[in-house]
């Protein structure tokens, strides 16, 4: 380093690595033991070397050392911009999600993130991007499903009475295909009647 910035002294190099062996924090922990190397006296390069980063990097760590101690070598990540909708706004949000679309005023049937972008601009007036919103539904708590499609004029009992009509036959082929197969094998000592029987089980 150019200007070699001096470490606060209220923190031996002893305390230092006790505090790393301490430490949950691997990051925190690398640091602490590269501060102690400078506190032995070896050079900053082979102290930077020692937790992995390079001078500049280390240099910014004393600095933050200086500032707020052991405590000050956590990483602080930003939370990031704020939300442009109110948590007022997000529950409505919430609300029109769980409602689910009205055919006649939205035109679909399940919501896309392409249709709740339209409903945020037009009710809140914030243009978010598709994939936002898609990012915007998870921490909401919702997750992407997709259904079968099915026909609006589909109806269940037709359906339902369809299955069963089907089932019919097929039960009656597998007694006969049983039938036939016992009186096939009758010959074995066994009467068809019991091994018909206990293929019917056995099914």
């Amino acid at each position: 380093m150019s200007l070699t910035v001096r470490m606060r002294q209220d923190y031996s190099s002893k305390e230092l690595r006790r505090l790393a062996s301490r430490s949950k924090d691997a990051n925190q922990s690398r640091r602490l033991l590269s501060l102690a190397a400078v506190l032995d006296g070896r050079s900053r390069a082979d102290a930077a070397r020692m937790g992995g980063m390079d001078r500049q990097t280390l240099r910014d760590w004393v600095h933050r050392f200086n500032a707020g101690g052991p405590d000050g070598l956590f990483d602080h990540w930003s939370a990031g911009p704020p939300s442009r909708l109110s948590e007022e706004q997000k529950a409505e949000l919430v609300e029109i999600v769980q409602a689910g679309p009205n055919l006649a005023v939205d035109g679909v049937v399940r919501w896309r993130r392409i249709d709740l972008q339209r409903v945020i601009k037009e009710r809140f007036g914030v243009d978010y991007h598709e994939r936002h919103v898609g990012a915007l539904l998870k921490k909401l708590g919702f997750s992407h499903m997709s259904s079968r499609p099915q026909h609006p004029g589909q109806d269940a009992g037709v359906i339902a009475a369809f299955k069963k009509r089907m089932a019919r036959p097929v039960c009656k082929c597998f007694v006969g295909l049983v039938r036939a197969v016992c009186a096939n094998v009758s010959g074995l000592g066994q009467s068809p009647a019991k091994m018909e029987l206990r293929a019917l089980r056995s099914s």
